[in-house]
């Protein structure tokens, strides 16, 4: 840190903080945050810091004391109720008043009893305070005591010296005419749904399950319903706007559509086919009008539901930008528009606009119009196609200036990319980032990912959300494993991470991949989708019990507080959540092998769970609601895929006995 000679204290290492307050922590309304720093004062003076805090734009700044650890390390704990801009810093002096009253207590123990300099010391210290306290009721108890202190001798300065009463007034009234404050830092706080939410995701053509034609947004509630029925808070809908006819893509991503196929919702825009425009401010005419999302949005939050829809700065050839602003886009040299290449893949259906085009600044106000045209219909998540592939400013003054109006928007970075470029993404204000966890299998890929995510300054600012599937990925696990990879990746999902999220077909254990691809072979992204969406072998009822679960233990809705454990099984993951007062403790034992059960001996974290070496408790199975009764650290397990592939146990401690039988809470 840069100090001045103003400077009387010394406030360095900060923590959290995102790069010397380049950017914000993220913290959910009432979520404490707490604050560490080092804080130290030549001499021998005693010191006394305190964290404030305040909404940013405020003047008046909230505080609370901090208290001293080892090595001159202070910590302060602070508590945030409206979301949006937020900033914290750390004040502190060196504290005349405090050091008084050690230099008493140190000379009156020493034997010295000669102090009658130290009692008019003090006197002058209180008569400054009752000064600094003016009018107020405290002005004249201080008085009083500058007037006792004058008289004091040495049995009576130490008496009144640690006088509580005289120390809270002086704390009241402290002199912090050399205190030295640290320059302000940006705290982020996003509303509850932000950090802890269970996603469903369905494409509203597909929403009955008819192979030969598409459903409308009114026909989406029975779907809705079930997504409720298994727990599922947030509806996520891919593109729901005009989908262009040229170049239009048929089943399985072929060049051609037959006629009556759909198209790609990623193709967006048809200006000839729009009620609104045609284009990102407009719905397609095959789902409804805005009318009918209206009524949709409004039934959904009657359920306690929120719909979130798909980001996707994609043109279609048809799309009103290109004959509005042709700069937006990319040119060849014929002066023909490029369409958009990740090769080897082609997509001859979209047009890909140019984030740095000489009319740049009515481009990127015209897509922060297009998130706000969306907020004021009623929705306020948004889950962003591709942010990687565009500028990383444009995201920071987007999601920014969108903040400003409507503090409770969300946005999730779908940006599976290089990790330095997904972390900086989520530095800038994305809500919720995608992750590497739909590729990570094993126990030792996972427990090193989840560590990072949670255990590293990732924490303050990344939160990820684990889809196990999207429209666009089928993992090559659950491609091979059946029903039990299946059960395996929900539970982890599910666990893992307070925010999670499964593409409709999950429940169903479809796995049918194109040949060689993680990719779904008849894909609903180029054709209506039949499904029976109660088939024999869903797993549904299971989705339903780990949301259940999420849903009544604090524990698992929160993101930090994950550790992982000993199990002498490389197929065996064993890890546990419990929140910070203690009172919901759960630890989760998973095989990672969808194939063959598998044994091992756990070694429970006795010491962080507050248990006695040779302690009995017990552990409920919130699964199946079974109870078991161990001892010591070391218990055994027994897993099998397609029949018990995990627990989650609730820990249970000895109570006593009631009625000649063990009781345990």
């Amino acid at each position: 840190m840069k100090l001045s000679e103003a400077d009387t204290v010394v406030i360095d290492h900060i923590t959290p903080q995102l790069e010397g307050g380049r950017y914000a922590v993220k913290r959910i309304s009432g979520q404490d945050l707490v604050v560490e720093a080092d804080i130290l004062k030549e001499g021998h003076d005693l010191v006394t810091a305190v964290l404030k805090w305040r909404p940013k734009g405020d003047a008046a700044w909230r505080e609370t004391p901090m208290t001293l650890g080892q090595n001159d390390r202070w910590t302060g704990t602070l508590s945030v109720g409206q979301i949006g801009a937020w900033e914290y810093t750390v004040e502190a002096w060196g504290d005349t008043f405090r050091s008084w009253q050690d230099e008493v207590r140190k000379k009156f123990n020493g034997g010295l009893r000669d102090l009658k300099s130290e009692a008019l010391e003090g006197a002058s210290l209180v008569s400054k305070a009752a000064a600094r306290a003016g009018k107020s009721p405290d002005a004249k108890r201080l008085k009083s005591f500058a007037a006792q202190l004058q008289q004091a001798d040495a049995e009576a300065l130490s008496t009144i010296a640690p006088s509580l009463e005289l120390s809270a007034l002086m704390t009241a009234w402290t002199d912090r005419s050399l205190s030295t404050t640290h320059s302000p830092l940006p705290l982020w706080v996003d509303r509850e749904r932000a950090a802890y939410a269970a996603w469903y995701e369905f494409f509203p053509r597909s929403a009955e399950g008819k192979a030969d034609s598409g459903s409308t947004f009114r026909d989406c509630l029975p779907r809705i319903d079930d997504a409720k029925a298994m727990g599922f808070d947030v509806i996520y809908f891919p593109p729901i706007h005009p989908i262009g006819e040229t170049n239009r893509k048929g089943r399985n991503n072929s060049l051609h559509a037959e006629p009556g196929e759909p198209g790609v919702p990623y193709a967006i825009g048809n200006h000839r086919h729009g009620v609104n425009g045609g284009g990102h401010k407009d719905v397609a005419p095959e789902l409804g009008t805005l009318e009918d999302l209206s009524w949709l949005i409004g039934e959904v939050k009657k359920r306690g539901m929120e719909i979130a829809i798909d980001f996707a700065i994609n043109c279609s050839p048809d799309h009103p930008y290109v004959e509005s602003h042709p700069e937006w886009f990319f040119k060849r040299p014929d002066g023909t528009i490029k369409y958009a290449e990740n090769p080897p893949k082609k997509y001859e259906d979209v047009y890909p606009l140019n984030f740095h085009n000489e009319n740049w600044q009515a481009l990127w106000q015209e897509m922060r119009d297009v998130i706000a045209f969306w907020c004021e219909i009623g929705i306020r998540t948004f889950r962003v196609d591709n942010p990687h592939t565009k500028p990383v400013s444009f995201w920071e003054y987007l999601i920014g200036d969108i903040h400003e109006t409507y503090p409770d928007a969300i946005f999730l970075s779908e940006a599976f990319t290089r990790p330095k470029m997904m972390q900086v993404l989520a530095k800038v204000g994305f809500t919720q980032s995608y992750t590497y966890f739909t590729w990570r299998n094993t126990k030792w890929e996972l427990s090193e990912y989840l560590t990072e995510l949670t255990q590293s300054e990732m924490k303050d600012y990344f939160r990820g959300n684990f889809f196990t599937n999207t429209p666009d990925i089928l993992p090559e696990y659950l491609q091979r494993s059946g029903r039990p990879g299946f059960l395996i990746r929900g539970f982890l999902a599910a666990t893992l991470s307070p925010v999670y999220g499964i593409y409709s077909g999950f429940e169903l254990c479809e796995n049918a991949p194109i040949p060689g691809k993680e990719e779904y072979i008849d894909s609903e992204k180029y054709q209506f989708k039949g499904r029976d969406w109660n088939a024999p072998g869903n797993i549904k009822d299971y989705v339903t019990r780990l949301n259940a679960i999420r849903r009544d233990n604090r524990a698992l809705q929160e993101y930090a507080n994950l550790r992982f454990h000993p199990a002498d099984n490389d197929n065996i993951l064993f890890y546990s959540k419990k929140t910070v007062a203690g009172d919901n403790a759960l630890l989760f034992i998973v095989t990672v092998d969808p194939y063959n059960p598998q044994t091992a001996f756990v070694h429970v974290p006795l010491e962080e769970l507050g248990i006695g070496d040779r302690e009995t408790y017990q552990v409920e199975d919130l699964l199946t609601g079974e109870r078991f009764t161990w001892t010591g650290a070391r218990n055994f397990v027994s897993l099998n895929p397609h029949t018990r592939p995990a627990h989650i146990l609730r820990v249970r401690r000895w109570a006593g006995r009631e009625g000649g039988r063990d009781v345990y809470l």
